[in-house]
């Protein structure tokens, strides 16, 4: 890459502006906007299918991950043409023009803006009320850590396999663990997927009171892991996999398979689920996309009596 402040990169064909190459973005590790670019467009061929038709808000850092940031729903008007958008209506009768990341040229020049992390919504337009899957976000409040997440994954696998379902599970790239349980069908709605997510929430925090909370007061988590069902909501964004996270080192959403998810809680090491982008692209380079099923997999979650 051009170390000039101002260059142009040619991006499958199209031109794409971009600036301040050498910035520093992680200044614990040196880690550029460069850096942040060459890892957007290397995990690419992985990230984009997640990406595709989700809107997205940008969380931009324009200083760096210790300096301010701020959240961007509506999709900038500066944008090139070439950017797609897609239409979300507000409660007031106002509408949101959220960016569209369906092809690399789009996300080299979200990265260029300093949009470290993604955060997309669960469902895909023009489908706005039809989530593509179900999500728990597993919040750990100190001393806890991602290694009474994966207790509660594991609970929460346990549970899923007795519904004869299959679920997934990556970083959040963060301090916790989220997991994913794909529905990919017409009859998936927001009403059904946190109606179902809360109930099986309090499932677990009446099964295991001393490790699990589901009420999102902080003042009750301590030493818990808190089941963010929250999370299966249309106004609601998660980080997307293979996101970098804004924290001290240049840490990934992660997916992680069940044995790695086990390995850690045996061994109580929170190191293990810990991954920086070079790790992240060893990683899919070995194993290809770990969240792959959850694009396509076709599931029904059972009925909420089915909970007890």
């Amino acid at each position: 890459m051009s170390t000039s402040l101002k260059t142009t990169l040619d991006v499958g064909g199209t031109k794409v502006a971009v600036s301040n190459l050498k910035k520093v973005l992680y200044p614990d590790v040196s880690f550029t906007k460069g850096d942040v670019i060459d890892y957007y467009i290397r995990i690419s061929k992985v990230l984009l299918p997640h990406l595709k038709n989700r809107p997205i808000t940008l969380k931009r850092y324009p200083d760096g991950v210790n300096g301010f940031f701020f959240y961007e729903k509506q999709c900038p008007p500066h944008r090139p043409k070439w950017i797609k958008t897609t239409t979300v209506p507000k409660s007031d009768g106002t509408d949101i023009h959220y960016c569209v990341m369906n092809d690399l040229p789009a996300l080299v020049w979200a990265a260029n803006l300093a949009d470290l992390e993604l955060h997309t919504f669960l469902h895909r337009a023009p489908a706005i009320h039809r989530p593509t899957a179900l999500a728990f976000d597993l919040d750990p409040g100190a001393p806890a850590n991602i290694v009474q997440c994966c207790e509660v994954a594991l609970l929460l696998k346990s549970i899923f396999d007795s519904f004869g379902l299959k679920s997934f599970a990556k970083t959040s790239g963060s301090k916790g663990l989220q997991i994913y349980v794909p529905l990919n069908t017409p009859s998936a709605t927001y009403e059904k997927t946190k109606t179902f997510a809360h109930q099986l929430a309090i499932l677990l925090e009446q099964q295991a009171p001393k490790l699990v909370v589901s009420k999102m007061l902080k003042t009750l988590r301590r030493g818990k892991v808190l089941v963010d069902w929250s999370q299966n909501d249309d106004h609601k964004t998660t980080i997307n996999v293979y996101s970098l996270r804004a924290k001290p080192h240049p840490t990934v959403s992660t997916p992680v398979t069940w044995a790695e998810v086990s390995a850690a809680l045996k061994k109580k090491n929170a190191k293990l689920l810990t991954f920086e982008t070079t790790d992240v692209l060893k990683r899919v380079k070995k194993h290809g996309d770990l969240f792959a099923d959850v694009l396509t997999l076709k599931q029904k979650l059972p009925a909420l009596s089915a909970l007890g």
